[in-house]
């Protein structure tokens, strides 16, 4: 039995109690004496999230693996919340006489002392077992990754000459959480975590092209080092550097787009799935605020964000809140009929909390924030879709973008496009940008394909400064006369 491990064979919410009542003491009496302390002033609710992860990462660089790294996180976090007021304070010591300390901290937003029914906490398990493992990713040998990634290194170079540089890295996480709630919740979680990357440098004389490939998920390791698994990812960052060699400036104006399935989808996270979140449609902040039951969207288009798909990087058995996940519709055939809640923001709108509670660590707030969130499939052929367009643009993955969330507008930068000509796959085109308004550009989705894909594993998503890791996906659409910026003089 490793260090971080309760025995396996049990679901991961019964090894995740054990865990926690083993290590740290924290059993039901004591955590209902910590609840206790936090609603000793006039709150509303309060909670209790435990958290203990191990993560390590191993890099290489130049045909050498330079950096390695494994730290541990553990640490209690305490909310009281009264009204839209929330009261928060975190310990990074794991016991119940720092969640009481903190608790005292967190119930000083109220400035009213109150007799309240004592809390008794009982475990309310989630239905979920999204991910059952039987080895730790964190506990698979350091020498087993670094040999890993020397073999990535030699496959990588001996797929061109062109490449000149190989960048592969390997990050392992192990995550154990325990969350209790004045309204008598106590679950538990044991998360895995996996992620794999590759990034190359091709070069063709003073010219230099990048390619990357990642992927993960919350599964073992061996499923990753699978070499038909990690060889496929490698054999495509080669590609993605090899074409951009030879891709030409992108021209600008507005065209008629077509987007690639998987990864694509996430332009509908940024500048469609942050707009329905619960807290900024409650503050009339979203530019879908007010909207729910009309129609915001084309028809066909139906968005859903689903936390429990099992071993996706965005799924969890249990949101950090204790909410047990669901599959969520939020535009369906074209209209608003859902916001993803966690529990503060459904209380203040008077729905129910949808399974997006979500938080970085111990140390952070929840937010209503999205799993795995993708756009349905219809029923056109990927392949009609792309000759339907006689001049237009090819937009198979993206790399960075921005968004705001009031108005909706968007930029985003292509990684691989190309020109559509006559209803063919042109030429390759670098410095791409698409440019729109979210809520725009779902009315000006002409043509669904039935190709729906998920992306590979590697999202992570950004809001109030927390990072969590999150699932995108689509099939291939089309978007009418969308705005491109190009390099093209």
């Amino acid at each position: 039995m490793s260090e971080t491990e309760s025995p396996t064979g049990a679901p991961g919410s019964e090894r995740a109690l054990t865990f926690f009542q083993d290590r740290f003491g924290l059993h039901d009496t004591s955590l209902a004496e910590a609840l206790d302390t936090a609603l000793e002033r006039q709150v509303d609710y309060a909670d209790l999230y435990f958290e203990y992860t191990t993560t390590d990462s191993v890099s290489l660089e130049e045909g050498i693996v330079k950096s390695g790294d494994r730290h541990l996180e553990q640490g209690v976090g305490v909310r009281a919340v009264r009204g839209e007021r929330q009261g928060y304070a975190h310990s990074d010591e794991l016991s119940i006489e720092s969640a009481r300390l903190a608790a005292g901290t967190a119930r000083a937003i109220a400035d009213e002392t109150r007799p309240h029914a004592p809390v008794a906490v009982t475990d309310r398990p989630s239905g979920h077992d999204l991910y059952p493992i039987e080895t730790a990713p964190t506990d698979v040998p350091v020498e087993t990754k670094v040999d890993w990634l020397n073999e990535i290194d030699a496959y990588t170079r001996a797929r061109s000459p062109k490449i000149s540089q190989v960048m592969a890295s390997v990050v392992c996480q192990h995550k154990h959480v325990l969350v209790a709630a004045s309204d008598g919740t106590r679950v538990a979680d044991v998360l895995p975590l996996v992620r794999m990357n590759v990034q190359v440098l091709a070069a063709d004389g003073s010219r230099r092209e990048v390619g990357y490939q990642g992927a993960g998920g919350r599964m073992e390791l061996d499923v990753l080092r699978d070499p038909d698994r990690w060889q496929t990812l490698v054999d495509e960052a080669v590609r993605i550097a090899l074409l951009n060699l030879e891709a030409r400036p992108c021209p600008a104006g507005a065209m008629d787009v077509v987007l690639g399935p998987g990864w694509p989808g996430i332009l509908l996270h940024e500048a469609i799935g942050h707009g329905l979140e619960g807290d900024f449609n409650r503050k009339k902040t979203s530019a879908f605020s007010d909207k729910m039951g009309q129609r915001v969207a084309a028809e066909g288009v139906t968005v859903v964000d689903d936390g429990t798909i099992p071993g996706r990087r965005g799924s969890l058995n249990v949101d950090d809140e204790g909410t047990p996940t669901q599959r969520n519709v939020l535009i369906e055939n074209g209209v608003l009929v859902g916001y993803m809640q966690d529990r503060l923001n459904a209380g203040l709108m008077g729905v129910a909390p949808t399974g997006n509670g979500r938080r970085e660590s111990y140390a952070h707030l929840p937010l209503p924030r999205m799993t795995n969130t993708f756009m349905l499939a219809g029923e056109d052929d990927p392949e009609e879709i792309l000759s339907s367009v006689d001049n237009g643009l090819y937009a198979v993955s993206f790399g960075g973008g921005q968004v705001d969330i009031t108005s909706g507008k968007f930029v985003f930068s292509a990684s691989e496009a190309y020109l559509i000509e006559n209803g063919q796959i042109g030429a390759p085109v670098k410095g791409a940008t698409l440019i729109g308004n979210g809520p725009d550009v779902l009315t000006r989705v002409s043509r669904i394909g039935h190709d729906l894909a998920l992306d590979e594993g590697v999202g992570t998503c950004g809001k109030d400064g927390q990072g969590v890791p999150v699932g995108v996906g689509q099939p291939t659409i089309r978007v009418d006369a969308l705005t491109v910026g190009g390099t093209e003089g």
